[in-house]
């Protein structure tokens, strides 16, 4: 490795193969950083993608303990920093508010785990490497307007996301100066997951000053700003088109 690669910004984006991880793993990479992307299943859009990036792919499943913490010793290992954690994959179980019998301690857990618990565990295994980031390191988790406001696809998920945005200012308090956090808050954005989620679609263009859902390049966008703001830490940031002005 060269000089001048060695010394290029590193960021592992969870969950980045499609949607807005892969959005942003594609603007961390076009601002000329090393990027690690990762998917829970081994596929050959995420090898293809990294190699089109000049980075690295990892499998892991964050559901797993010492799969999560695997994926950030795997980024060490092939890139010998880490300054960037981008935390981006998670679940949702769409279930209306009202029906708390379909939503059993199981679908919690589950939640829980890949929305909260697996965030809190790869931001443990980068802190050490984080620190040592020449500029600050930055964590920028990915949540969601539901956290923020009683909206969402399900309460577990709406409150799995709630947790991450209080996780996130807590460690503000607690690891700067050294690593900046912050949350990046999205309402609808226009994804293969949300594509038959015609009653959101029709809401966002109706009701949102914006008068539409967001792209996964404007979610990217909001990230590498976040990240690039060098005094920006313990804000969860709502990106949901002015449709909380509602």
């Amino acid at each position: 490795m060269s000089n001048e690669e060695a010394d290029r910004p590193v960021a592992l984006v969870s969950g980045s193969t499609s949607g807005i991880g892969e959005a942003v793993a594609r603007r961390l990479a076009a601002d000329g950083m090393r990027v690690v992307v990762h998917s829970r299943r081994s596929t050959a859009a995420g090898e293809a993608l990294a190699a089109e990036l000049g980075g690295t792919y990892v499998r892991a499943d964050l559901a797993r303990e010492d799969e999560a913490r695997g994926l950030v010793e795997a980024a060490l290992e092939r890139h010998g920093r880490l300054d960037v954690l981008v935390n981006n994959a998670g679940v949702s179980r769409p279930i209306p508010h009202a029906d708390l019998a379909a939503a059993p301690p199981a679908y919690w857990r589950e939640l829980m785990e890949v929305n909260l618990i697996a965030p809190w565990v790869l931001c443990t295994a980068a802190l050490p490497a984080l620190r040592r980031s020449p500029a600050g390191g930055s964590i920028v988790n990915i949540t969601s307007h539901a956290g923020v406001r009683p909206k969402g696809s399900s309460v577990p998920y709406a409150a799995s996301k709630a947790a991450l945005n209080h996780v996130t200012r807590l460690l503000a308090a607690a690891l700067g100066p050294e690593v900046r956090v912050n949350a990046v808050a999205p309402g609808l954005v226009d994804t293969p997951m949300t594509k038959d989620w015609v009653q959101a679609h029709d809401l966002w263009r109706e009701r949102a000053p914006m008068r539409r859902p967001a792209g996964p390049a404007d979610v990217a966008d909001l990230v590498a700003s976040v990240i690039a703001s060098s005094y920006l830490t313990g804000e969860v940031i709502v990106l949901d088109g002015g449709l909380n002005l509602t």
